[in-house]
């Protein structure tokens, strides 16, 4: 009858007992306890000893023992180990500081027993790394076709990150897609990407990236200001003061203003400030065409303001022009072309053209035709 027992005992020893407070999920550098306790028994205990599996040692390693004698390493010595449980109390409890990637994995605590034999605790460790975030804030250049804005990156988390955009008002506007690459030391690099038509309209729209993991103790925001470049657009010269002309021109980067004077210099009382043109006396050396240039890296638009003053001084008009100055300047010499072309036909010794028998006599111009560019306004 007491072989029977011993018997039974013996097929039980191969049962591996979780330890219940085994599990343990650390970060890089942390120190790791891995517990071993024998439960009250009356049998005698004869040895301790620890086997692993891990990352860094994938087949079996039976690297310490803790006996009469006390502890020792079996294979090598790794000084992290340290023991800190109590054998005469059937406590093998080991502590193992500066834990990496390579330490991760199940550690099996063996309790020899007589008459029962061995009793089994695995004590799995689970590594967490946080991840490295970053994100991509490069300018766009305008357009109508679908194209990348902005890359979110969350590096070499354990386990996985969560990586979202917060597109706030623009969620229609923008589209998100995610990808993952998982890398030979356990570690996940995810990916969130944001798509969308660079207009002008989401020009400076405000978005947020969002990265949480079971390794952050609370989650990442990361602030994007989307930007749209583009090159300067419509030119307005508008009167700010007195004898006082300010340019302006949208564009992405801010346009460079600069002021000349169509094919003279500019003389000494004409005062330029950034885009403001000051003109501090009003003499009628300053008659003439001012023009303002606004342009960046992606193109330049002009615009033009024309002074006459009066050789008193005391009054003075000016007519602004945009673009349009080179429609009206090409449309007034067409006119004025065609003006005079009329005019000859009528001179003597003229031979009409053939076909027409009876020609209609050439349209007579107004002796007081206004001319389209004499527009003045009195400052």
């Amino acid at each position: 009858m007491l072989h029977i027992l011993i018997l039974l005992r013996l097929l039980l020893s191969s049962i591996q007992i979780q330890a219940q407070d085994g599990s343990s999920a650390k970060h890089l550098g942390d120190t790791a306890t891995l517990p071993c306790k024998q439960p009250d028994t009356s049998d005698t205990l004869t040895q301790i000893s620890w086997q692993r599996i891990t990352r860094g040692k994938p087949h079996v390693d039976n690297f310490y023992t803790i006996d009469d004698d006390g502890p020792r390493f079996i294979n090598g010595d790794d000084n992290r180990f340290t023991f800190v449980g109590d054998f005469r109390g059937k406590d093998g409890t080991l502590q193992l500081s500066s834990v990496t990637l390579m330490d991760e994995g199940n550690y099996t605590c063996i309790i020899t027993l007589f008459p029962s034999g061995n009793q089994r605790q695995v004590v799995p460790l689970r590594l967490l790394v946080p991840p490295s975030t970053s994100l991509e804030n490069n300018p766009v250049m305008s357009g109508d076709k679908e194209v990348l804005i902005s890359n979110c990156t969350a590096a070499g988390s354990k386990p996985p990150a969560d990586v979202r955009w917060k597109t706030n008002t623009l969620g229609q506007k923008l589209r998100v897609t995610n990808s993952s690459t998982q890398h030979e030391n356990g570690t996940t690099t995810t990916v969130s990407s944001l798509f969308g038509k660079p207009t002008k309209e989401i020009n400076g729209g405000l978005v947020q990236c969002v990265v949480t993991a079971e390794a952050l103790r609370e989650e990442r925001t990361l602030p994007l200001k989307i930007q749209v470049h583009f090159s300067p657009t419509e030119v307005i010269i508008s009167e700010t003061g007195k004898d006082s002309f300010e340019c302006k021109s949208e564009a992405n980067p801010n346009a460079i203003i600069t002021w000349s004077r169509s094919g003279q210099s500019r003389p000494p009382s004409a005062r330029v400030d950034g885009a403001v043109l000051q003109f501090t006396s009003m003499t009628s050396d300053l008659t003439g065409l001012y023009q303002c240039e606004a342009s960046n890296p992606y193109g330049r638009k002009e615009g033009f303001l024309y002074i006459h003053v009066s050789s008193g001084g005391s009054n003075a008009g000016w007519v602004l022009f945009a673009l349009l100055l080179a429609v009206l300047l090409i449309g007034a010499g067409v006119w004025k072309l065609r003006q005079s072309e009329k005019w000859r036909s009528c001179l003597p010794g003229r031979e009409e053209p053939q076909g027409d028998p009876n020609p209609s006599s050439p349209e007579q111009p107004g002796p007081h035709e206004d001319d389209p560019l004499n527009e003045e306004r009195s400052l």
